[in-house]
């Protein structure tokens, strides 16, 4: 199972080459980049833990690279997305994301089904990383 979110999630892993072009894209649209990780990759888990502060004032990809690499290196099991952020008035909103790391075993969700009263059936879904082990043992 591969976890699909994000901007080009559907594509091929990107390489270092193509998420440093992708940086300066955002940097020459103005926008800032940050760099977040999990090891909960639940669709509905927006709030990813940031590694750092949002890089506002950075205008150079290679520091963000930098930045990228040391996530990488402190967190080899886990999730890391770079996401941008549009600060110009009337969006003010993230405006790309898109992941840069996974696990190694990325080990998918299962779909619960709930039987509610009369004919209503219920979907949730449940990570498997997270049925059994803390935050942080997950992989």
């Amino acid at each position: 199972m591969r976890v699909t979110q994000g901007t080009f999630s559907f594509l091929p892993e990107l390489t270092d080459e193509q998420i440093k072009r992708q940086i300066e894209y955002c940097l020459d649209k103005g926008w800032a980049v940050a760099i977040e990780y999990t090891d909960d990759p639940h669709p509905r888990n927006t709030f990813w833990e940031m590694y750092g502060a949002p890089m506002f004032d950075l205008r150079d990809a290679a520091g963000i690279i930098q930045e990228l690499a040391a996530c990488r290196k402190t967190f080899p099991q886990y999730y890391v997305r770079v996401t941008a952020f549009d600060s110009t008035h009337g969006v003010e909103s993230i405006t790309l994301a898109f992941i840069v790391n996974r696990p190694a075993n990325e080990p998918g969700f299962r779909l619960v089904r709930q039987e509610e009263p009369g004919r209503t059936v219920r979907y949730t879904i449940e990570s498997y990383a997270v049925a059994a082990k803390p935050e942080g043992a997950r992989y």
